[in-house]
C-alpha cells in the first residue's frame, strides 16, 4: 500500500486483443488477492462463449446480458462501480481487465460532455449509408437507443448520422447524453488507480497469435456458436452483441453473403483491426505503464518505435537485473512491489 495514500487500491490491466493480459491478470489474482472485473463487451453476453475466449476463471461482469440486450459504456461504469465497491468491502483488491478501451475511460475519467465530431467515425457511417442506405442505420440506430430512433427520421442523415457517430464513438447513446445526467467522478477520486499495459513488441506477434487464436476458435465450435444464436430467431446483425468480431463475419456466412474461408480471412483482419484501434487508443493513455514482451511471452527491454518517448517518462516498466527471460508476471509484481500498491 503506497504510504499516505488511504486511498484503496485499484489494478487495471489494458492491452489488446490476444497480448497475454488475461493470463498476466489471473497470475495477478494469485499473487495479489485480487478478484478479477471484465472489461469487455462481448464477455457481457451469455452464450458467446467460443468467439469471445471466455476464460475459465472466476471473472465479474460475464454473462451478465442476454445477447438480445443492449449494454453500453455508461451501465458498464455503474456495474464496474459496485463490483469495485464489493470487493473493497470484502478486504480485496479489484483488479479490471479487457481491452474495450470506452468502458474503460467511462470509468476511469467518468462521463464527460458529449464527444466532439469524429470524422473517421463519421466517415465509416456515410460510407455504410452508401452501401446500406440510411434506413438500414435508422434501423441500428433503433437498437442502441431507441428514444432518439423514435425522434429522428429514417431520412434525415445528418441527426441519423451524429446519433450513431455519438454511440459508436462514446458507448453512450446520445438521448442518455441529452439528458444530461451528473456526471460521476474519476475513480482516482475514491481509489489509487494503478494501471498496467501489456502488448508484444513486435505487431507481427499479435498478428500470428490472432490467426492462430481464430483458426483454433473455429476448431473448438466458434461456427456451431454462432449458428446457434443465427438460429433463435430473435437475434440480428445491427445489436452489439452479433457486431462483435468474428461473430459478425460468420453471421455474413451464415446469411449467404461470404464463402466460410472469406468469412474466416475478413474474421481475422477484423480482429487485426480491432488490435490496431486498441493500440491507437494505448498509445496516449494518460497513467499507463507498459510490459512489452516477446513471441514466447517474456518480457522484453526494447521499445518499439512508437513508444520510444515513454521510455524518457518511465512509463515503460523496466527489467530486473537478472538473467533472462524474466516472466510479465515477475515484472508486474514487481512494479506493483516496488511502489504503486
Amino acid at each position: 500500500m503506497a504510504a499516505g495514500d488511504p486511498r484503496p487500491p485499484v489494478i487495471c490491466v489494458l492491452g489488446p486483443t490476444a497480448s497475454g493480459k488475461t493470463d498476466l491478470a489471473i497470475g495477478l489474482a494469485g499473487h495479489c488477492d485480487c478478484e478479477l472485473v471484465s472489461v469487455d463487451s462481448t464477455l457481457v453476453y451469455r452464450g458467446l462463449d467460443i468467439g469471445s475466449a471466455k476464460p475459465d476463471y472466476p471473472h465479474h461482469l460475464v454473462d451478465i446480458c442476454d445477447p438480445a440486450e443492449v449494454y453500453s459504456a455508461a451501465r458498464f461504469a455503474m456495474d464496474a462501480r459496485t463490483a469495485i465497491a464489493d470487493i473493497t468491502r470484502r478486504g480485496r483488491t479489484p483488479l479490471l481487465v479487457g481491452g474495450t478501451m470506452l468502458y474503460f475511460r467511462a470509468l476511469l475519467t467518468g462521463l464527460s460532455a458529449m464527444p466532439a465530431s469524429d470524422p473517421q467515425v463519421r466517415g465509416d457511417i456515410e460510407r455504410e449509408a452508401q452501401q446500406q442506405g440510411w434506413p438500414a442505420l435508422h434501423r441500428e440506430l433503433g437498437v442502441v437507443d431507441p428514444e432518439a430512433a423514435a425522434r429522428i427520421h429514417p431520412n434525415h442523415s445528418q441527426r441519423l448520422g451524429r446519433a450513431l457517430e455519438v454511440f459508436r464513438s462514446s458507448g453512450v447513446p446520445i438521448s442518455e447524453w441529452q439528458r444530461r445526467a451528473p456526471e460521476e467522478p474519476p475513480l482516482a477520486n475514491d481509489y489509487r488507480v494503478v494501471q498496467l499495459g501489456i502488448r508484444p513488441l513486435q505487431r507481427a506477434v499479435l498478428h500470428r497469435r490472432i490467426e492462430q487464436r481464430f483458426q483454433a476458435m473455429l476448431a473448438g465450435g466458434f461456427l456451431e456458436e454462432v449458428a446457434a444464436l443465427h438460429g433463435r430467431g430473435d437475434l440480428h446483425p445491427a445489436l452489439p452483441s452479433m457486431r462483435a468480431v468474428g461473430y459478425r463475419q460468420l453471421w455474413q456466412h451464415l446469411d449467404g453473403q461470404l464463402s466460410l474461408d472469406e468469412a474466416v480471412a475478413n474474421g481475422i483482419a477484423a480482429t487485426r483491426q480491432l488490435a490496431k484501434r486498441q493500440l491507437t487508443w494505448l498509445r496516449k493513455w494518460p497513467g499507463l505503464s507498459w510490459i512489452l514482451t516477446d513471441e514466447a511471452g517474456h518480457a522484453v527491454a526494447e521499445t518499439p518505435p512508437e513508444l520510444a518517448e515513454m521510455r524518457e517518462n518511465d512509463q515503460i516498466v523496466p527489467l530486473s537485473t537478472g538473467e533472462l527471460p524474466e516472466s510479465a508476471l515477475v515484472r508486474a509484481l514487481r512494479y506493483l512491489e516496488r511502489g504503486p500498491m
